[in-house]
């Protein structure tokens, strides 16, 4: 499929670049895509939760009352998770929710995110371009040039350019990724899917493997 190259003023440069159908125009694999946003989502979490068990619990072990003749349940101690102040039964401990996926399916489901964005024409391609130094009011009037100030976007970088990642990192609706950093979830998560032109080449060589 062929897509017009535009420049960092919105404009058609007359150029257009092609793109890959085996990598831009697969029927999508929805299970696959679910499985690495899961994946994704998972190594998000610090896993640092954590409740007391009884045998954690800061209180005396002493019998509060008798075994029998009460009328009521025995019980053992003022540890007792029944009790308020007692400890919690089956509480969640640290742990890790981080699974694997081979890197078939992982591949299989970037190139499914690709193709969505494809399908629903909210992938757009400009022609490479940088700044002088870093300056959020540069990437700003980009946006605006591109008409997505006011929606959520994700550049792809062909090559790591500091100036341009700096010009956008205090912006919340908008982020810049190189090609190593692209992932199914970032690409979902935008409204908007931003290659540079030297970025195509690559994402390509990269998923057609």
């Amino acid at each position: 499929m062929e897509v017009k190259v535009l420049d960092f003023n919105g404009k058609d440069t007359g150029r257009k670049v092609q793109l890959s159908d085996s990598v831009f125009a697969i029927e999508p694999n929805n299970h696959a895509v679910y499985l690495d946003v899961k994946q994704y989502l998972a190594n998000q979490r610090q896993g640092t939760h954590k409740s007391k068990e009884r045998a954690e619990v800061t209180g005396s072990t002493r019998k509060i009352k008798k075994q029998k003749g009460t009328g009521t349940a025995r019980a053992g101690s003022i540890k007792n998770p029944l009790f308020k102040g007692g400890g919690t039964i089956f509480g969640p401990t640290p742990r890790s929710y981080s699974f694997k996926l081979n890197k078939n399916l992982k591949r299989l489901a970037r190139k499914s995110a690709l193709s969505l964005k494809a399908k629903e024409s909210n992938l757009i391609v400009v022609e490479d371009f940088t700044f002088e130094a870093p300056n959020t009011k540069n990437f700003i009037n980009v946006l605006k040039a591109l008409g997505l100030e006011n929606k959520k976007s994700l550049f792809v970088l062909g090559d790591a350019n500091k100036n341009v990642y700096l010009s956008s990192r205090n912006l919340k609706s908008s982020s810049v990724v190189t090609t190593s950093e692209l992932n199914t979830y970032g690409v979902l998560n935008a409204s908007k899917l931003v290659l540079l032109e030297g970025s195509v080449d690559v994402i390509e060589a990269n998923l057609s493997k």
